[in-house]
């Protein structure tokens, strides 16, 4: 059994690894971004607390759509009405996604939904039941058979248990993750927080989600940055799993906060979840 200071040892040899390229014109870059980004959410962030975890944003008609929005809903009209599920990362809230709500709004989308939870929360998987009951309620009340989820950070990996290991797969028809760890950081090594626990690559949740989900459907897109500070190895935001239907989209110079904020990514989420019926369509 490893002790802790064999687990701090290991996170900081993982996060030197991830340091080497630190002073590259392209991390620094991203750095500046990454600082500015949080500074903005930061200022945002207390909004989140007051209004809870926001209201649906509902679109029932063309009355003064865009040309875009009109476009999607005329094209595909299904995709257009297919609720999505925006759920945050750890130690956040639902104003980190009010960019890709605007965004996915503009685009046409018509039914858009958050997923909060405590920062105390110390178990994945019961935070996924309550994930699934939420999606349980919106299904009734959209009277929509399916719906999708993109996920941030633990909010990705939240998602994707309950769709493999909860039998989610018959809802969530596309589950997206941003800079979510599929396969555990060695940062996490760091902290002895319970939750955190769960996300280091040796956990017994990491192992859970590496067997095998032979009937899983959904559609998985996992974004991942080369430069993400909290994924070590960057890596291992990854989906390797040789039962789950997943594209991989390699981010550069994003850090791990921007990733809901990038305009370059908001724009492949909102192509994703445009081709319902296109595996690999990242546009």
């Amino acid at each position: 059994m490893s002790t802790w200071r064999d687990d701090v040892r290991d996170a900081l040899g993982g996060l030197r690894y991830g340091a080497r390229s630190a002073l590259s014109a392209r991390v620094l870059q991203g750095a500046a971004v990454e600082i500015g980004w949080l500074t903005t959410h930061l200022a945002m962030y207390p909004l989140g607390l007051v209004s809870g975890s926001g209201t649906p944003s509902h679109r029932l008609n063309l009355a003064g759509l865009t040309p875009a929005q009109r476009g999607l809903l005329v094209s595909n009209v299904r995709a257009a009405g297919t609720p999505i599920l925006l759920a945050h990362g750890i130690i956040d809230n639902h104003t980190v996604f009010a960019l890709m709500r605007r965004q996915l709004m503009r685009r046409g989308f018509s039914s858009i939904h958050t997923f909060s939870y405590s920062p105390l929360t110390l178990d994945v998987r019961r935070t996924a039941e309550l994930m699934g009951e939420e999606i349980e309620r919106i299904c009734v009340e959209s009277e929509s058979d399916q719906l999708h989820v993109v996920g941030h950070s633990l909010g990705g990996l939240i998602a994707r248990y309950y769709v493999q290991r909860l039998g989610g797969h018959e809802r969530v028809h596309t589950c997206v993750t941003l800079g979510t760890p599929h396969q555990g950081t060695v940062a996490a090594r760091l902290l002895p927080w319970p939750l955190v626990r769960q996300v280091r690559p040796d956990s017994d949740l990491m192992t859970e989600l590496a067997e095998p989900a032979p009937d899983c459907t959904t559609r998985f897109v996992a974004f991942y940055s080369d430069v993400d500070q909290l994924i070590v190895p960057q890596r291992r935001a990854r989906i390797r799993h040789p039962d789950l239907a997943a594209s991989n989209v390699r981010v550069n110079g994003v850090g791990h906060l921007s990733l809901p904020f990038h305009g370059d990514v908001v724009h492949q989420i909102t192509g994703v979840l445009a081709h319902l019926d296109e595996q690999d369509t990242v546009a």
